[in-house]
């Protein structure tokens, strides 16, 4: 059974989001005192696009420790050459049996050399209305 009158009112959804914003609060108040100092910047004469480099071929020749992402790269280098070849396979166009490449001049029959059902003229088409 609903109480939908329009005088009628709950406290339960108040109290519960009072409840959740008391935890929240002390969720983060809690936890702000709990970390440390940051470590201010890099030891001296390391860079940190080489280091990076480094960490994402797995090379040992950086100063600074790091995990080697090669693995991680080159599945993402396989997964955006499927995507990129799966792309050219889907722009190309079946007709009668045979794949026509995406690559055309717009789709005009070409009969006997000529673009059938049009006028040849000697001045260039620009576009527009003339």
């Amino acid at each position: 059974m609903t109480d939908d009158e329009p005088g009628s009112s709950s406290l339960t959804p108040g109290l519960a989001a009072l409840a959740l914003f008391g935890v929240l609060a002390a969720v983060v108040l809690g936890s702000a005192s709990g970390f440390s100092d940051p470590a201010v910047g890099f030891p001296a004469g390391e860079s940190i696009v080489h280091n990076i480099g480094y960490a994402l071929f797995d090379i040992d020749l950086g100063g600074i420790p790091t995990e080697g992402f090669l693995a991680a790269f080159l599945i993402i280098a396989i997964a955006l050459d499927v995507a990129l070849d799966s792309a050219v396979y889907l722009a190309k166009q079946e007709d009668e049996g045979t794949i026509v490449s995406a690559l055309t001049d717009g789709g005009r029959e070409i009969v006997d050399g000529e673009v059938a059902g049009s006028t040849e003229t000697d001045e260039p088409d620009h576009g527009g209305d003339a």
